[in-house]
């Protein structure tokens, strides 16, 4: 944990995890394109959000944020990130149920199903970061098969990017990327809207609308 001008951060290996800036909710970064996802959803009942890669709650306090009222999971690998997250990032003011666990495993185990599934899952360290083996496939479709009826998959890719989109629209009919201004990563939200749709929606959110200058939507070709 460290703190800088833009806020606190955590570094895992070398690699940038999760951003808090006190007193605010939307990040500036890479997470305000991932939570926004959910606002791809169409129901109107009560949210059950899963996160897959936790982090320090970056991700979570910003779907905090727009579902108030939703029922947030979060999935974590290394426990020792969780406690950081709890004594240094405010994790236990979110309201989020935390599970120290492979995020496959978790798929492949658990009988829950979601309205959102965020998926955030990395290894490695610095400059060499990347998915695990088991992602974009079968992870993508195991999350997949854990959503409700209507539901969004997300998922943020780095050099996987091409492999993500073919992954995700095999398995919906929309998928949006969403690139970020002075980020390599590219966010895929499935299963939701078009990208004008969500745009339109991310507009009329406070919580991201500033965001927006940042982020770029388009809605990627169906395959052939």
């Amino acid at each position: 944990m460290r703190e800088s001008r833009f806020g606190r951060e955590l570094w895992v290996d070398g690699t940038f995890a999760s951003l808090h800036r006190p007193g605010e909710v939307a990040t500036g970064s890479v997470w305000d394109a991932l939570a926004a996802g959910v606002l791809a959803l169409k129901t109107a009942r009560q949210k059950k959000v899963a996160i897959l890669g936790l982090g320090a709650g970056s991700c979570a306090r910003l779907v905090r944020a727009l579902l108030p009222d939703a029922e947030i999971l979060g999935v974590e690998f290394d426990p020792e990130i969780v406690r950081v997250a709890r004594r240094h990032f405010g994790l236990d003011d979110l309201g989020v149920e935390v599970v120290v666990a492979d995020a496959r495993e978790f798929l492949g185990s658990t009988r829950r199903r979601f309205d959102a599934i965020l998926e955030d899952v990395f290894i490695g360290s610095g400059d060499a970061v990347r998915k695990p083996p088991w992602l974009p496939q079968p992870g993508l479709a195991l999350a997949a098969r854990r959503l409700r009826p209507g539901g969004v998959l997300v998922s943020n890719a780095l050099d996987e990017a091409a492999f993500v989109s073919f992954a995700l629209r095999d398995l919906f009919p929309t998928v949006v990327r969403i690139e970020v201004r002075d980020y390599d990563n590219q966010v895929f939200v499935a299963g939701g809207l078009s990208a004008r749709a969500l745009r339109a929606r991310i507009v009329a959110e406070p919580t991201l609308r500033d965001a927006l200058a940042l982020l770029r939507l388009r809605t990627e070709p169906p395959l052939a």
